[in-house]
């Protein structure tokens, strides 16, 4: 959690010193659901995160550097310096590259655990699975709910991870959905369905340990709902002056209630939380003073056709 803020935190600073070309997204308030998702997965799994998973992103193992390539254009980044923002992947690892399209992700996790099924890669009692983030805004396009019907016909051990953070850009929920809570759907979809505080650390690891454990076991997919807050704009260049300050009292911020909670606990002391600030920060600025000492792409020289070959695409076995 601390990681992926100070990292969102330095991209940021980045943009702001016109070292990136294209928007910055932050995943400010969602850090605790993100990573309680990321750390359940494990080799073998599909993770398809979303612009505010940055904390997802490295509990299942992406670098600070591959980041910092990215955002910085990079030629040596998993993009090749093509894409400087959230659309970076990593096939082989199972983390599959973002489609900008809310809504549009599920399907193609969903596809990729239909197909081990189809070919004999799952292990009954022990399955791989796959998990797919949105927002409470993606929940309301039809990609999702058609993606969501075949994994439920299909009975596929997929969880999709719901960010409910109150708006979908600057439109409020109740514009957006009319039902009590997002969580009811499971019941039209015929799935399991869980629900949690996603201000509350604990709380998120133990409902999405309990979805993914449910899933593994075979018992089909599943949803899981986060009611949160969204405490950034939509991207650097939103400066959220439309959310009211009665809903902003309403929401803490999960970092910063997480580091409460363990100080209380006794688990660290205050001096043990700014250790591991620093060394977020330490590890966030070397990646980036490597990535800019790196080359960006050369246009004379580069190969700019769009295909898939082995020299492009690196299959890395689980």
């Amino acid at each position: 959690m601390v990681l992926a803020r100070t990292c969102d935190d330095r991209m940021a600073k980045l943009k702001a010193q016109n070292e990136v070309a294209g928007s910055v997204f932050v995943g400010r308030g969602q850090e605790a659901l993100s990573g309680a998702a990321g750390i359940q997965l494990r080799p073998g799994d599909v993770f398809a995160p979303l612009i505010r998973d940055q904390a997802g992103r490295f509990g299942y193992g992406e670098t600070p550097l591959d980041v910092a390539r990215t955002v910085l254009g990079r030629r040596t980044g998993p993009m090749r310096g093509r894409d400087g923002n959230v659309h970076r992947g990593d096939w082989g690892a199972g983390l599959l590259p973002m489609i900008s399209h809310l809504g549009a992700m599920a399907a193609p996790v969903i596809g990729v655990l239909l197909s081990r099924r189809l070919t004999g890669k799952q292990k009954p009692g022990d399955l791989s699975v796959g998990i797919a983030s949105i927002g409470d805004g993606g929940m309301n396009t039809g990609a999702l709910h058609e993606a969501m019907n075949i994994a439920a016909v299909e009975r596929l051990p997929f969880i999709l991870l719901v960010a409910d953070n109150q708006f979908a850009y600057s439109t409020t929920s109740d514009r957006t959905y009319a039902c009590k809570h997002l969580v009811d759907r499971a019941i039209g979809y015929g799935v399991a369905g869980h629900r949690c505080d996603g201000t509350d650390a604990d709380a998120c690891l133990a409902t999405v340990g309990a979805a993914v454990a449910a899933a593994r076991a075979g018992k089909g997919p599943q949803l899981v709902v986060a009611d949160l807050l969204r405490l950034a704009g939509h991207g650097t260049h939103d400066d959220a002056s439309y959310v009211p300050e009665d809903v902003k009292s309403r929401f803490g911020d999960c970092l910063q209630m997480f580091e409460r909670s363990l100080i209380q606990q006794g688990v660290l002391d205050a001096a043990a939380v700014a250790a591991i600030r620093d060394e977020a920060r330490r590890q966030i600025e070397a990646a980036v003073e490597q990535a800019r000492a790196e080359p960006q792409p050369e246009a004379a020289t580069e190969d700019w056709s769009a295909r898939c070959e082995r020299d492009l695409v690196h299959v890395r076995s689980a």
